[in-house]
């Protein structure tokens, strides 16, 4: 199945399977235990976590496409992490790019079909806190949905209370105590927020910006995975920040804290296939 086929098929769990059958035959690995969803700045886990198996070019697999944005990666990764095995998503798609919702859900829906139970989503965002300055990681302990659409689809209702699993959230802490939380707010972009729509999204509850994650964490919630969401602040958001916003900021920051990133998300993940 093409790329462009499985993207229009009539079961997008379908793709899944089929996405998670090629994943199977190509890396060896019958099943994962873990997804990891890598946004701007958090690259560098994959090399912390332990010994990769196999690395696959996403756009070899049914339903992926190589990334549009640069400073994501492309690639489907296995990790051998002691007896059990991480798959490392580096090809995630943002809604702006217009290939539809059902693009933005393939990989979680593909992680959940590869045998996942867990999944960790981050991203890189825009703080709406002044004391959380860039290269600051957080918590996401909920989320507000502004793109104006849902990766569900017809009568489909799912409870999306405790969507960001409190249980990981301490287990997090059980390895970083000093890490903060936050509710995110996804906007659909791709162009950077107003001044004013910030300080919308902070009267509404919001204490983070940014474009990608909630949708994932809708489909995936409705695949049955747990999850853990985590934020890079990479930039004070718009009318927060004293100087223009810029992706090459975003990058910048995310280098910055590429090291320290890496090693904490290593140990948090290490920390969940224990419990």
């Amino acid at each position: 199945m093409s790329d462009n086929d499985a993207l229009h098929h009539d079961d997008p769990l379908a793709v899944a399977a089929l996405a998670a059958e090629a994943l199977a035959a190509r890396s060896g690995v019958p099943r994962h235990d873990i997804a990891l969803v890598l946004g701007s700045g958090w690259g560098g886990a994959a090399a912390e976590l332990g010994e990769v198996v196999s690395e696959i070019p996403a756009e070899e697999i049914p339903g992926f496409s190589a990334p549009a944005v640069v400073g994501h990666g492309g690639k489907l990764t296995s990790i051998r992490v002691g007896d059990r095995h991480a798959l490392v998503l580096g090809a995630r798609t943002h809604y702006y790019e217009g290939r539809g919702v059902r693009a933005v859900a393939h990989a979680v829906r593909t992680a959940a079909a590869t045998g996942a139970r867990t999944v960790v989503l981050t991203n890189g965002c825009g703080s709406l806190r002044p004391e959380w300055l860039p290269g600051t990681p957080v918590l996401i302990a909920d989320h507000i949905n502004l793109t104006g659409t849902s990766p569900l689809e017809g009568a489909t209702f799912v409870d999306l209370t405790d969507l960001y699993s409190t249980r990981l959230r301490d287990l997090a802490r059980t390895v970083d105590p000093t890490l903060d939380q936050g509710v995110y707010v996804q906007f659909r972009g791709p162009h950077y927020e107003t001044p004013a729509e910030v300080q919308m999204a902070k009267r509404i509850g919001g204490d983070l910006v940014g474009m990608s994650t909630a949708l994932e964490a809708i489909a995936a919630r409705h695949a049955g995975l747990e999850i853990l969401g985590m934020s890079l602040v990479t930039n004070h958001a718009a009318g927060i920040s004293a100087t223009p916003l810029s992706h090459e900021e975003v990058l910048e920051a995310g280098r910055d804290a590429a090291s320290r990133l890496a090693g904490l998300l290593a140990a948090i993940t290490r920390r969940i296939l224990e419990d």
